[in-house]
């Protein structure tokens, strides 16, 4: 990987606020820690989801535990914790 790949920053948008990372890869786990300031909701009945547009090659959907999405500037995440109770 060149130093440049290594260094650069990406501009993306999660739950309506400005952020930036430093990968073009994002896991589930990061956005979520993205989208609540990492400190995310716990509990058995706490159900977290990841919705995601304008990813590389405009691809949008919903993010599970154990995936990643290759992102690019722009790309929107959406981080919803819900109560099944």
């Amino acid at each position: 990987m060149s130093p440049e790949a290594q260094t650069k920053t990406y501009h993306i948008v999660v739950n309506g606020q400005k952020k930036e990372v430093g990968t073009n890869v994002l896991s589930y786990d990061a956005v979520v820690n993205l989208g609540f300031d990492n400190n995310p909701p716990k509990g058995e009945n706490v159900v977290i989801t990841v919705t995601f547009s304008k990813a590389e090659h405009d691809k949008q959907g919903t993010l599970v535990a154990g995936q990643s999405v290759v992102i690019k500037n722009g790309t929107i995440f959406n981080v919803k914790a819900t109560d099944r109770s």
